[in-house]
Order: structure tokens, then sequence, then C-alpha cells
């Protein structure tokens, strides 16, 4: 069952980044299905937050989207090279944003290690934000793609995930947030070999 539009609206940025494991993301283009468990979640947000790109009310051509009413794709370059792909959450004018940083291969996998230049499959494919939107052929084209439609979407198959299963840390590679960058908002499924750190 695809998620609905109210999964994305709801208030609690960091109780939609743990919810979203277990969940599967899927993309579609032209016609090619690929997509996989999601198993590592940062949460972020707008409000008090240093480590999300919205703080103190920021709003730039980058940042706009993430005043829309969550359940669309926030999309941004890193290092020249990479597009980390954000689910935007809570209602309009809040600036809330789940990054998923890893999923497990289901579907496509042939055409995810095409599009990475890869031989064979491994864990590598879909760690990390970066690697993981190249393989399901995410860029900034996607930027505002609505998460509802049939580009990207996220689907709940029944997967449950208890409590205990969910390891808990502070967020990568936000070191310039000071004490926020301390905050335990990264989500990880625990000994998934998908998960890109898994301390």
């Amino acid at each position: 069952m695809k998620l609905p539009q109210s999964f994305y609206t709801r208030p609690n940025v960091v109780q939609i980044a743990q919810e979203l494991l277990g969940k599967y993301l899927y993309t579609n283009h032209d016609g090619i299905l690929t997509g996989g468990m999601i198993v590592e979640t940062e949460a972020y947000s707008g409000v008090n937050d240093k480590a999300c790109h919205a703080h103190m009310n920021r709003r730039t051509q980058r940042t706009e989207i993430m005043y829309h009413e969550g359940g669309v794709a926030y999309v941004y370059l890193v290092y020249g090279i990479y597009n980390l792909f954000n689910i935007i959450t809570n209602v309009e004018g809040q600036a809330d944003a789940v990054l998923v940083r890893a999923i497990e291969p289901e579907v496509g996998v042939e055409e995810m290690l095409l599009r990475r230049n890869m031989a064979s499959i491994k864990p590598n494919l879909t760690a990390g934000p970066g690697v993981l939107s190249i393989a399901l052929g995410i860029n900034r084209k996607h930027y505002g793609t609505p998460l509802t439609g049939e580009t990207i979407w996220i689907e709940d198959k029944g997967v449950e995930v208890p409590a205990e299963s969910i390891a808990v840390g502070p967020r990568i590679g936000v070191d310039y947030a000071g004490d926020d960058a301390l905050l335990p908002w990264r989500f990880w499924l625990k000994g998934n070999k998908w998960v890109s750190r898994k301390g």
C-alpha cells in the first residue's frame, strides 16, 4: 500500500524517520522499476535544528521546497557530484525533512548495477545517500516530485520493525551544527548489511 499524504504531514519528523524503516522506496523511470526496503534514515527539523538547511527560516532557491506541505521530494547536490534524496514532512511552512541514507535492494537490481557501473551486487550498491540516488535514478529534476505519484513513492508492505531492532545515533556529516550535531536523530536497522555506517 502506497503511503498516503497524511503519513508525511504529521508534526513529529523524528517519529516519521523511525517509522520509515521497513517501508519500501520505489522509483519508476520510463517503465523501469527499482527500489527496496529503507534501512537507514536521518531526521531534520526546520524550527530548532542547526543541521537543517532551513534553520532560522532560511528561504533560498534550494530550500524553498522544504516549506511546502509534506509528501514531496527535496533533492540537493553535495560535493558537486551526489544528489541526496529527502522527504519533506509536516504542514506547509515547517520545513522538516527526512534524509533516506540506505535501502536494501529488492527490485530492479540489474538496472541499479548499470546505473552504478558495478559488475556484481555488494552492500555499497545502495548504502549511502549519494549512491542510493544514483542506483534509483534520482536527481535534481525530481526536486518537488510528489511522493504519492507514479515516479517516486514509498509503500507499506506490512513489515513490522520492533523498537529493539532500531539503532539510534547522531547524524553523519553535520559537525558544523554544534550541539545539534549530537542529536540522536539517525536511525538504522541493527545488523543490516546495507546500512551505510554501523556506528
